[in-house]
């Protein structure tokens, strides 16, 4: 039997701490970003948005419609994440069409969903 790995460098492969000023500041640098991100994510309702935009580009009302929320409570929300860089808009007409802003988005909400939110398989027994 293998010995357990208890150190999270272990478990991560190619994880190594900075070995110099420099890759701590950008280490740094990296770390305020990602926080910002997840600050933007702790929200459920954010959170649900985002989820429903991986679909696809939604307008509010279909939002609206979705999350049985008041539009004012939707475009708070969505101002938010736009204010934050994760999402973008289109305009057609009078409706504004919102979508995902960037592949690190849709890769961290992929992979949310895919600890959170994945069907269970029952197994036969």
């Amino acid at each position: 039997m293998e010995p357990r790995s208890n150190t999270v460098t272990e478990k991560i492969e190619g994880l190594r701490p900075p070995q110099t000023a420099a890759e701590f500041d950008a280490l740094v640098d990296k770390a305020r970003q990602a926080s910002d991100l997840l600050k933007a994510l702790s929200h459920e309702t954010r959170l649900l948005i985002l989820c429903l935009l991986s679909d696809g580009e939604k307008s509010v009302s279909e939002l609206e419609r979705i999350l049985t929320m008041p539009q004012a409570a939707v475009s708070q929300q969505l101002a938010r994440l736009r204010f934050d860089g994760l999402v973008e808009t289109r305009r057609e007409g009078r409706m504004i069409y919102y979508r995902i802003a960037g592949d690190e988005v849709a890769r961290i909400i992929a992979a949310l969903y895919d600890l959170f939110c994945r069907p269970v398989v029952e197994q036969d027994t």
